[in-house]
């Protein structure tokens, strides 16, 4: 069944991502009234949230950035459509590096990075990066339910040196590129909610006190890896600019979870900036109510 599903719905996503970019976000457009105006995809979770970390905003407000953040999330859905057929000078144009020079320093010193990133912006296109530098990529992710979309997916990262690996296989992969003297570049998306039984460090994120993912520092300070953050600013419809920030180049000398504290803070300023493109959908702030005593 899941084969069936796969060889009906896939030409339907290849042709999508044949067409220009003009047609491409008229898609968006369409797909927007769907999603937001007929169904409210999640439309309850998106506005609570917005409503939690932003008390002071009137209820006017808080729509239109709703309506924002949906125009933006139909456009990052069909981007990653296009990413079955998207030349690497296309990408290259439409997703560039303000300071690629801040990611190749770390490289020239023989150190391999954790790259820290939140559901900010876009990240669909990051990892056209490895076009730039020589370090091989990994990124760790959420296996797909239908393993024949898995295998697309992977296939389409790994046109440009990057592979998925998913969180259970990632101190392994990790260890293996030591031993064998390999640099590499590890991403993290890692503003989203473990569960409380298994948090180890609670931080107010947006004003509220939340269990926070701490894996990336952790791996980091185990590997002596350096630890940077990726910055993603919209330019204009279909155009991505990046910045890197180094956030620890010894990991090691700093207390614990204060990597996870830079992290969370530059999150934090870049969606004060501009909060309709930050992944409004997902139940970030669901265990607020369930801060253990140590952590109040």
């Amino acid at each position: 069944m899941q084969f069936l599903v796969y060889i009906i719905v896939y030409p339907l996503l290849w042709l999508i991502s044949m067409l220009p970019f003009k047609l491409l976000y008229a898609f968006s457009d369409v797909l927007y009234f769907f999603v937001y105006k007929i169904f409210g995809y999640r439309a309850a979770v998106v506005k609570e949230n917005l409503s939690l970390v932003f008390p002071e905003k009137s209820d006017v407000e808080i729509k239109e950035i709703m309506r924002k953040f949906y125009h933006h999330l139909c456009d990052m859905i069909v981007e990653a459509l296009k990413s079955l057929t998207i030349s690497k000078k296309e990408m290259q144009k439409r997703f560039t590096f303000t300071n690629i020079e801040e990611l190749k320093q770390h490289e020239e010193n023989n150190r391999s990075v954790i790259l820290m990133c939140a559901h900010y912006g876009s990240w669909e296109w990051i990892f056209v990066l490895q076009t730039y530098v020589k370090s091989k990529g990994y990124a760790v992710y959420k296996r797909l339910g239908n393993p024949y979309f898995d295998k697309l997916v992977k296939r389409i990262r790994a046109k440009f040196n990057s592979y998925l690996i998913t969180t259970k296989e990632t101190a392994e992969a990790l260890l293996t590129a030591k031993r064998n003297n390999e640099l590499t570049i590890n991403g993290f998306v890692s503003d989203q909610s473990p569960k409380p039984y298994k948090a180890h460090h609670w931080q107010n994120f947006m004003g509220i006190k939340v269990p926070v993912h701490t894996g990336a520092e952790l791996l980091a300070k185990r590997f002596d890896m350096s630890v940077v953050y990726f910055g993603v600013k919209r330019v204009k419809r279909g155009y991505y600019e990046t910045t890197f920030t180094t956030l620890a180049v010894q990991p090691n000398d700093f207390k614990d979870y204060e990597i996870t504290d830079k992290f969370l803070k530059l999150t934090e300023e870049q969606i004060y900036a501009d909060p309709h493109y930050y992944l409004w959908t997902h139940k970030r702030w669901k265990h607020r109510d369930k801060v253990p005593p140590e952590f109040q």
